[in-house]
């Protein structure tokens, strides 16, 4: 009876030592150190996060995950279904396709392609293929997966071809890499306006909180979508995809930044008469410290949130606009100029294959949401 009144009280002052360390911690964390703790109980955003990292990844690794130049294209190999990578052989690891044979219709007399189990060509990882640049920099041809005594453009097919005989991996890989690039840059330019145009008008006010306003009203009474079609029907046709690329970025973050300005606006008018905002002034601090060090660190989660839902909403804009047309167009590579060819109904019961590049969209829009959710919480550790 004694050593176990001893092994409990061990235990109880272990528990109470154990609790004091844990409050010690979290009385001396700083506010990022709080945001993570939380932020990783938040288990679909850890989730979400892990899926967006992966999507990122993707489009920094595009030229080593392609196996094929996505602008290759051969007529003859048009609207090839997605052919599988076999890795066992004989009972043993040999990864392998079936080559490709064309036949003879017997009754429409079209040449049709189907796969030789007689032939099997071997399927490597980390060998040669086509060359590019790493970072614009390194010149490498290493590519994650490659074919053995043949070309990966006619032998591999993950994911089947285009109308144009153009591998759809290799293009999703691209795809992947604009349409996510666009979406950052497109929000990280409407964030920095949002937040620096509203805390101008909301803590000036006057004159200068007018004239952003009336601009706010006169973009948000426009349509967004007649909108869109003029400023992306005003390009010149001449222009290159790089000049293309920076233009739909910029015009899609100047629409995107008045719903935010206007909600920074509206904090800042009720902060701006604070005891702390008035004891900053009172200190010597510059008015740009007061709006970037105490007043927009107050309302943090509302940013946080405005900016995770607005990625997606960019990702969907650029999406739409090249899926009509009226955005990236050929030779861009982006998901809406890749389900350009899912416009045809007729073309989707025929190849339903060419519907797969609105996967990638509907993960990284609910990624985007899981993780702002997670965020959102996250940035009020206190509540």
């Amino acid at each position: 009876m004694a050593d176990k009144a001893v092994v409990s009280q061990v235990t109880i002052e272990d528990g109470e030592f154990i609790t004091t360390r844990a409050e010690e911690r979290i009385a001396v964390a700083t506010q990022w150190q709080l945001m993570w703790w939380r932020f990783r109980k938040h288990k679909l955003a850890m989730i979400g996060a892990v899926v967006l990292l992966l999507f990122y990844l993707t489009g920094f690794g595009a030229d080593f995950l392609a196996y094929a130049d996505p602008e290759t294209s051969d007529a003859q190999l048009s609207l090839m279904s997605p052919k599988p990578i076999y890795f066992m052989d004989d009972g043993k690891f040999n990864p392998h396709v079936y080559a490709i044979t064309g036949v003879r219709d017997p009754v429409t007399f079209k040449r049709v392609y189907k796969p030789d189990p007689e032939t099997k060509i071997p399927v490597r990882f980390f060998g040669p293929g086509f060359s590019y640049k790493v970072l614009g920099i390194f010149e490498t041809n290493i590519h994650l997966i490659s074919v053995e005594g043949a070309e990966a453009e006619r032998t591999l097919f993950l994911l089947g071809s285009d109308v144009q005989g153009r591998d759809l991996w290799s293009r999703l890989m691209f795809g992947t890499q604009t349409s996510l690039t666009i979406g950052l840059l497109s929000v990280a330019l409407s964030l920095v306006l949002g937040v620096l145009l509203g805390g101008i008008s909301g803590f000036y006010g006057g004159t200068i909180d007018t004239i952003i306003q009336r601009v706010v009203e006169i973009l948000r009474s426009v349509p967004t979508i007649p909108l869109w079609m003029g400023l992306t029907a005003a390009l010149p046709a001449s222009w290159s995809v790089t000049q293309v690329y920076l233009a739909i970025t910029l015009i899609i973050s100047l629409i995107g930044w008045t719903e935010l300005a206007r909600v920074v606006r509206g904090r800042f008018l009720s902060l701006r008469e604070e005891d702390f905002v008035m004891a900053a002034e009172l200190a010597g601090c510059g008015q740009l410290r007061i709006i970037l060090r105490h007043m927009v660190p107050s309302f943090l989660s509302h940013i946080i949130a405005s900016t995770t839902l607005a990625l997606p909403a960019m990702i969907i804009s650029e999406t739409s606009l090249s899926f009509l047309g009226l955005g990236l167009r050929p030779p861009a590579i982006s998901w809406g100029v890749l389900l350009q060819d899912a416009q045809n109904v007729q073309a989707l019961a025929i190849s339903p294959w060419l519907l797969l590049p609105v996967l990638p969209v509907i993960l990284a829009v609910l990624a985007f949401n899981f993780t702002g959710d997670g965020l959102r919480d996250a940035a009020d550790p206190y509540g």
